[in-house]
């Protein structure tokens, strides 16, 4: 029998029978994934960092310290950031465990070690979840999170609350693209990424992937989540107005004939920041799984390449160290 979304809106572009889809359509074709997985397996990718992994971590991680009360984030590695906003404390697609897998012996191993762990945060309001995948919803850290914070807030896409009950959370409230939601004077915005969802070879597309834009009274913030560049997604970010904040992904990009469709490179994040006004810009989705082809330190490299190829100088969209925090503040009038 032919599964049938129960979400489906014929009046909405991104709703299916049996599913969603992105509003712009994939240049991937029947056999891509076959021929990346033989071409990566014949030239040994992905290599090493230039000077091992020991020397990376060195190089791109501190433990993460939590202090203060300011406005502030902390990159925690790929999609994780913190967000301390209003005495409110965010996490965004919290991932700490050791392998983005369903299994604790296989799958994508983390190669620089989580800088903080669930039990050392003393508050936590809400966590953002852009999707389904392994790297960005992990099972162990939300129970963890469940154990330790019980009264936590989960924001979902549209079709992933079930999920969540399934385990028994039910402090779970799932939106739709352009849905919003308030909590404590902040409020949450859906918005559309080009990507995609799947946890299993019977569920592909079934549940809904975003980003969400986060506002206060005085900030509003990007989180990009997992998504590949298209014409119309500065226009998504600034739907509820200018930014003062983004979190833009950088990594997972090579080979680019493949990972285009659903994940930008280091010269897209560059032209998108651009179109948003170079807001301050975290970039994240690196540094922690080896998912696609290049090495972990090709973004932060490819990164500053770029922006010096524009004439740009790049403090605003600066790489952090996984752990390490920044203010956030007001940069629009």
């Amino acid at each position: 029998m032919r599964w049938k979304n129960p979400w489906f809106d014929p009046l909405k572009s991104h709703h299916q029978i049996d599913g969603f889809r992105n509003l712009e359509s994939s240049l991937r074709k029947p056999g891509d994934v076959e021929r990346w997985r033989k071409e990566r397996k014949a030239q040994g990718l992905p290599h090493p960092p230039s000077n091992g992994y020991a020397a990376f971590t060195e190089r791109w991680w501190q433990k993460a310290e939590l202090q203060g009360e300011d406005d502030r984030l902390w990159w925690l590695g790929h999609a994780t950031v913190l967000l301390r906003i209003n005495g409110l404390y965010l996490l965004t697609d919290p991932v700490l465990s050791q392998r983005a897998s369903p299994l604790s012996f296989a799958g994508p191993e983390r190669k620089t070690p989580s800088p903080i762990h669930i039990n050392e945060l003393h508050q936590l309001d809400a966590v953002l979840i852009s999707h389904n995948h392994y790297d960005h919803l992990d099972r162990s850290t939300i129970r963890q999170i469940v154990r330790r914070f019980p009264n936590t807030q989960f924001f979902v896409p549209l079709g992933l609350k079930q999920w969540f009950t399934r385990r028994g959370i039910r402090d779970v409230t799932e939106l739709d693209w352009w849905q919003s939601i308030t909590l404590q004077g902040m409020t949450f915005t859906a918005v559309p990424a080009q990507h995609w969802s799947m946890r299993s070879f019977w569920d592909r597309n079934r549940s809904l992937w975003c980003g969400w834009i986060i506002e206060s009274s005085h900030l509003r913030i990007w989180f990009s989540g997992d998504t590949g560049y298209t014409a119309g997604l500065a226009d998504i970010a600034l739907f509820r107005g200018p930014l003062d904040a983004a979190l833009i992904p950088i990594g997972a990009y090579s080979p680019r004939w493949f990972m285009s469709s659903h994940h930008m490179d280091p010269q897209q994040a560059v032209t998108l920041w651009q179109q948003l006004g170079r807001p301050f810009t975290v970039p994240i989705h690196w540094g922690v799984f080896e998912l696609a082809d290049e090495s972990l330190d090709m973004p932060p490299q490819e990164l500053l390449t770029a922006l010096n190829d524009e004439g740009e100088d790049g403090r605003l969209f600066s790489p952090l160290c996984i752990g390490q925090s920044s203010h956030l503040f007001k940069i629009k009038t």
